[in-house]
């Protein structure tokens, strides 16, 4: 089981800023700056901090990381939130039947290239 993931960012403010406002729809929130340049983002329930971002110079992190959402709705919401933060659409709400046939997803580039996505697996309803 993972246990959390971290991804070293150019810009630490900026970075952190996009994060906590593209996250939010997510229940995510930034709970902890335990040193500088290092941020961790905690679950609604704030028993969790799966995602920090970090400045630790050297190239950024470039993934893929996904993060799920409890309805359509919720992805519908985590990716305008991520555009207005300054996100590029790396794909607009949908389904994506080639994965399964309920799969529900939205993806966002980050200024770093992370290919930032929040998935549904539910029907719609």
């Amino acid at each position: 089981m993972l246990d959390h993931i971290g991804v070293n960012v150019s810009y630490f403010d900026s970075s952190r800023d996009f994060y906590a406002a593209a996250l939010a729809p997510l229940g995510y929130k930034l709970a902890m700056q335990p040193g500088p340049q290092v941020a961790g983002f905690a679950t609604a329930d704030g028993r969790a901090l799966p995602f920090w971002v970090y400045a630790r110079g050297g190239a950024p992190t470039t993934a893929h990381v996904a993060f799920q959402a409890p309805d359509r709705a919720t992805v519908d919401a985590f990716h305008q939130a991520a555009l207005d933060a300054g996100g590029t659409d790396n794909g607009a709400p949908g389904i994506r039947a080639m994965y399964h046939p309920t799969y529900y997803g939205a993806y966002v580039r980050t200024a770093d290239g992370v290919n930032l996505e929040a998935v549904c697996h539910k029907p719609e309803g």
